[in-house]
């Protein structure tokens, strides 16, 4: 059967200092998210032997244990190419039209996504995505790692806010982190899933 693997960055863990210290992103790499790696194993190996001994009262349980992992190490993927130390700046081409068209305008389109990132309760993630049934851009807060998320809604671009992501550096002045993180954006890869999604099939 086939497992999950931790990626690895496409990068150092210093190359986003100073948005991101190296300690942190080498916190965030090799333990968190490979936790999640390792949670998702696991609960596809508990559900075989759910099935295999047909004894499905837990089940409920570990389809969430299951989801919950699996979207961790599906986001921190995402993550991981979404920044880049020579980010930031603002899209250009097919990605900044459908940003202009969906939202008005870039900055409306960045105020949204910051406050939707900083105002999520809890852990979470602010997320923009690419929704197929409209063809447009939306943006989302996703609590913990998969509640609160349109069916079909594909990420492009994620900002993690879960404490662990910041703590360290920004202490709970989850605004400054976020502020920063536009600093380090890898629009050439938020632009290439763009493209993705456009080409992919459409309800």
């Amino acid at each position: 059967m086939a497992v999950y693997t931790l990626p690895d960055l496409p990068y150092d863990y210093a190359a986003l200092e100073p948005a991101i210290s190296g300690e942190i992103l080498e916190l965030h790499h090799a333990k968190h998210h490979a936790a999640y790696v390792k949670g998702a194993n696991d609960t596809l190996e508990q559900l075989a032997e759910t099935r295999d001994k047909g004894q499905f009262g837990g089940l409920v349980g570990l389809e969430k244990t299951f989801a919950f992992n699996l979207s961790g190490h599906v986001l921190h993927s995402i993550f991981w190419q979404n920044l880049s130390g020579d980010g930031g700046d603002r899209p250009d081409g097919a990605l900044g039209e459908a940003i202009a068209v969906s939202f008005g305008s870039f900055e409306a389109f960045a105020g949204q996504l910051t406050t939707a990132t900083t105002g999520v309760q809890g852990s979470g993630w602010g997320v923009l995505g690419y929704e197929p049934l409209a063809r447009r851009l939306i943006i989302e807060q996703v609590y913990d790692h998969h509640g609160n998320v349109g069916q079909g809604t594909i990420p492009l671009l994620v900002f993690d806010t879960w404490e662990h992501a910041y703590y360290l550096q920004y202490r709970n002045v989850r605004p400054d982190y976020v502020a920063r993180l536009w600093d380090i954006v890898n629009w050439a890869d938020v632009a290439a899933r763009y493209a993705a999604a456009l080409s992919g099939p459409h309800s």
